[in-house]
């Protein structure tokens, strides 16, 4: 695939996270999700590619959404890829003004991506140093140990990363019990499983469960990274299991990162809404100009580049509403 597609699916997230960051605070977490989306749609309309979506907005969000099997793009005779979008990966982080949230999209040729149900994943990631050192087929006190190996720190030097949900007491009580660190993030545990590639955030190993299509846009920057990230999805009713089974996916499966992200012929963008340890959010100012910090990715090459943009609002109308 042509390797300037790149800027133009940074293009796409700005735009999302430019429309999203209106609704800071406000509050409105489907208004921010909307805004988001409506953006994601405009942008997709100029992009050389044609696009299947293959992971959307969840279900469980009850938002507007990129549905599943939308088409995007230019269309027919340009480059057939799979999308995967999450316009807002924390709404509920927009919604009260907290840090962490980013506008995100994977893509890949047809076909590459795995197809998650939506549902909920029990996930692990990390980063390189600690790539297929660790397995979710681990207890979890083993896998706590051998990241601190990998690390070359001790195990009390540990910073683990998940979501702040009542389903992950347990998993506290173990991280604490070894005396690990434990960051909570709020909302949103996309940016949380990249953070573990960078060694500038602290993080080191994110756990946990959180929604599976977010599983698989978290292995394709990971995979671009060059770290590790594995799933499994909960299929805990039996309309899960059929959804499950509908797709085609083995809900008893390991999913490692090369199930849910097939290849190297793949592209990873997000734009920072709101500040995280990764980007920094949309700062809007007086002249109807926006600025921007996003990050774009492809695993062929490796290459990591963080983009800084300003944006003349005003100078984009179809786009951009006003504030």
């Amino acid at each position: 695939m042509d390797r300037n597609l790149a800027l133009n699916l940074v293009r796409v997230t700005e735009a999302a996270a430019i429309e999203s960051a209106k609704f800071l605070g406000r509050g409105d977490k489907d208004g921010a999700d909307e805004a988001a989306v409506s953006a994601m749609r405009k942008m997709f309309s100029t992009v050389d590619i044609d696009g299947t979506v293959v992971i959307g907005e969840g279900e469980m969000d009850e938002a507007p959404m990129l549905y599943i099997g939308e088409k995007v793009g230019l269309g027919e005779g340009h480059p057939k890829v799979d999308i995967a979008v999450d316009p807002v990966d924390g709404t509920v982080s927009v919604a009260k003004g907290f840090n962490n949230a980013i506008a995100i999209i994977a893509m890949a040729p047809e076909g590459k991506l795995l197809h998650a149900p939506d549902m909920y994943m029990q996930k692990i990631a990390v980063g390189p140093k600690v790539k297929g050192r660790v397995s979710l087929d681990m207890p979890i006190p083993d896998i706590l140990v051998e990241t601190a190996k990998a690390l070359d720190k001790p195990i009390e030097e540990l910073t683990v990363t998940m979501l702040d949900r009542e389903r992950h007491s347990n998993l506290m009580k173990i991280c604490r019990q070894m005396g690990c660190r434990i960051k909570l993030v709020m909302d949103g545990d996309v940016a949380a499983a990249i953070d573990t590639c960078f060694s500038h955030t602290g993080i080191d190993i994110m756990l946990g469960s959180g929604g599976a299509p977010e599983g698989v846009l978290a292995a394709a920057a990971i995979k671009c990274l060059g770290g590790d990230f594995q799933g499994r999805l909960i299929a805990e009713e039996e309309s899960e299991y059929k959804r499950c089974q509908k797709m085609g996916v083995d809900p008893e499966q390991l999913l490692e990162l090369e199930d849910l992200v097939c290849g190297d012929e793949v592209y990873f963008a997000a734009s920072g809404i709101s500040d995280g340890n990764l980007l920094k959010g949309v700062i809007f100012d007086s002249e109807n100009m926006a600025k921007t910090h996003s990050i774009v990715m492809r695993a062929e090459t490796g290459t990591i580049r963080f983009v800084e943009a300003i944006h003349r609002l005003n100078k984009k109308p179809y786009i951009y509403a006003n504030k």
